[in-house]
């Protein structure tokens, strides 16, 4: 008779430290077998030398360093979730699965078919809250309704912290109940269907003095005083409670005020899935964007004419990041002067950016664009001259990405601000008065 096990089902949570459902399933009493399930649904939308999909590997490669020190390691695999659970259930006798809530409309729907194929084998599929403080209904009005501001959102938020605190889970202190085995599937990454990125996801810096600096130096892009946290929480390398707890150590709050920001978008896309698609302000949709491919073309590749925009874009392509300060101009740039669909330039950060997570990165397009909760009103565009003297007088920032922002050969503006901050505020208005 084969062993009886439990699975612990890796997703966004690449660490062995602190990882809550990790942490329920080795106190279940029967040895834990940690799997990876490079998602074909997922894999198929990317390019094959996509930055993300080495780091995963990377953080799967230093996970089963520790793990095999307790004589175990992590099956990883690759194919539809449906398919290789088919496979794992007929290889092994499985008791239950374990593994950390998701709240994308991907992987609810994903979740919901693996643990209806699960119970028709009567395997429990059990769930734990790992990558936000509070979830879903936890912080809502009075009425059980979302907020849908921030700010009171955020008030509620820290009372609540307040009272409650953290509770953290040592997940690695109990690594011996792991499964040992021998033979497990380990691909490279040449075998998933990829090759290893020139761009990489840097090492995350929260020191308490770049915490207590964050207010003061966040909108400066040249002097790259952010956190780099974002792919480290989005991909679970790191907890987010042991950010959050970081950040509440210091007096000045802004840093976890970020944090926070974070929790209010996954909680609207929770709340209200459409938005991935759909403005959240119905109105907005009647928007007639102009939608120029040309145009979208030369913002993609940072030459738009206008210096900052140009940095952001080539900055991205170049590295997978941008600074929070300059995103915002692009986004605005992209959908007022331009006039194009905020989801071309949702699709294209989804695309390039490393720490890309779709609640954040929909609920900060719909804000740029005034279509989304809490969102700037449409009549807000920003300057893209400017914002040069406000965030980059020197520069510094600029002369980084785009060197040749002050020769012949740089692009002349492929729009005027003045004509296009009018004919922005004339098809707004026609859309939503």
């Amino acid at each position: 008779m084969k062993q009886a096990i439990n699975i612990f089902w890796f997703r966004r949570d690449l660490r062995l430290e602190d990882n809550h459902g990790l942490y329920q399933a080795l106190k279940s009493g029967k040895p834990v077998l940690p799997i990876f399930i490079f998602d074909d649904d997922i894999l198929d939308k990317l390019p094959k030398d996509d930055a993300r999909v080495t780091f995963i590997h990377d953080s799967l490669k230093t996970m089963q360093i520790s793990l095999k020190k307790h004589n175990s390691t992590i099956a990883v695999f690759k194919g539809k979730p449906e398919t290789i659970f088919k496979q794992i259930i007929e290889d092994y006798t499985v008791k239950s699965v374990y593994t950390n809530h998701d709240y994308e409309p991907y992987a609810i729907a994903r979740d919901n078919t693996i643990k209806t194929l699960l119970n028709s084998k009567n395997i429990e599929f059990k769930t734990y809250k790992d990558q936000v403080i509070f979830e879903r209904n936890e912080i809502v009005k009075k009425d059980g309704t979302p907020y849908r501001v921030y700010t009171p959102f955020s008030r509620i938020w820290i009372d609540t912290f307040k009272r409650k605190g953290i509770t953290f889970y040592p997940s690695e202190t109990l690594l011996d109940h792991t499964f040992k085995a021998e033979r497990l599937p380990n691909l490279d990454l040449e075998t998933i269907g990829f090759t290893e990125a020139k761009i990489k996801v840097k090492p995350y810096t929260v020191t308490p003095q770049l915490i207590a600096d964050y207010e003061a130096t966040r909108n400066f892009p040249a002097q790259d005083n952010t956190s780099k946290i974002g792919p480290h929480l989005r991909f679970g390398t790191v907890s987010v409670r042991k950010m959050v707890n970081e950040a509440n150590k210091q007096s000045n709050i802004t840093f976890l005020k970020e944090l926070i920001w974070r929790e209010f978008f996954t909680q609207i896309l929770w709340h209200f899935p459409h938005t991935q698609i759909d403005a959240f302000k119905p109105k907005y949709d009647r928007i007639e964007w102009r939608n120029n491919e040309t145009e979208f073309k030369a913002w993609c590749e940072g030459k738009t004419g206008y210096p900052l925009v140009d940095a952001g874009m080539r900055q991205l392509n170049q590295t997978g990041f941008m600074h929070n300060r300059v995103r915002m101009l692009i986004g605005s740039f992209l959908c007022k002067h331009l006039l194009i669909d905020w989801r071309w330039g949702e699709a294209y950060f989804a695309l390039k950016l490393n720490d890309y997570d779709m609640s954040s990165n929909v609920g900060n397009w719909q804000w740029v664009a005034g279509c989304g909760v809490d969102a700037a009103p449409y009549f807000r565009i920003f300057n893209p001259t400017t914002q040069i003297e406000k965030f980059d007088k020197k520069h510094q920032y600029i002369k980084q990405w785009v060197p040749d922002y002050q020769e012949l050969t740089y692009p002349t503006p492929i729009v005027d601000h003045k004509a296009a901050r009018e004919r922005c505020l004339k098809v707004y208005k026609e859309a939503v008065a």
